[in-house]
């Protein structure tokens, strides 16, 4: 298993940025297809992006759709989510995600994933 930590979280204004790294442990980060999830109080866990394990691939939950990238540098076991204009509603812990694949498939759901990181909490005011 690989062991994740996130890191870049903090709080913001609306309409402002900020990068979220994840980095990983293990020598094998290149076989793990990665994603980030968010969640807020009183809220299930919840989808936001994913990325192959090459960076070849990537999908993204609608509503940050043009707002967030996630992006991957395998050299150094590194996972990041570039967030931009963000809003009060993107206000949550994040998480990173891995699931080993052989494949280069995408994963949406939470239950398809098996390492977790701690969360950094973001949070957007208005």
């Amino acid at each position: 298993q690989v062991q994740l930590v996130e890191s870049g979280g903090g709080l913001v204004q609306a309409g402002g940025s900020l990068r979220l790294s994840c980095a990983a442990s293990g020598r094998t980060f290149s076989s793990y297809a990665m994603g980030w999830f968010r969640q807020a109080p009183g809220k299930e866990r919840e989808f936001v992006a994913a990325i192959s394990w090459n960076g070849g691939a990537t999908y993204y939950e609608d509503s940050v759709k043009g707002r967030f990238t996630i992006s991957r540098d395998n050299a150094q076991n590194t996972v990041y989510l570039q967030m931009n204009s963000l809003k009060p509603e993107d206000t949550a812990v994040y998480y990173c995600a891995a699931r080993r694949t052989s494949s280069g498939s995408l994963f949406y759901s939470r239950y398809e994933y098996t390492s977790w990181g701690q969360g950094t909490q973001v949070t957007v005011s208005s």
